[in-house]
């Protein structure tokens, strides 16, 4: 495996966990765009995001009222133990 694929393997999808966050709360796409003011078309580019840009994630964390930045902390973490 080259160093790449490794790195890629390593890596989570925030979008992923996101649109997976906001269907276990029941919330539908149409009222999180207007939360975030944009069209539903730019949350379901959301979703397909490997890494989202912090001011928007931040938005999501207030949003959600779910803190993605621990999320990503704990697999900063786990990843360091690992080398």
């Amino acid at each position: 495996m080259c160093k790449g694929e490794k790195d890629k393997a390593n890596q989570i999808h925030m979008g992923s966990i996101v649109k997976e966050h906001v269907n276990s709360k029941g919330i539908r796409v149409s009222w999180l765009a207007d939360q975030l003011h944009c069209h539903r078309n730019n949350v379901y580019k959301i979703y397909e995001k490997d890494w989202i840009d912090t001011h928007i994630l931040l938005k999501l964390c207030y949003i959600l009222d779910y803190d993605f930045f621990a999320l990503l902390s704990r697999h900063y973490q786990e990843q360091r133990k690992k080398k």
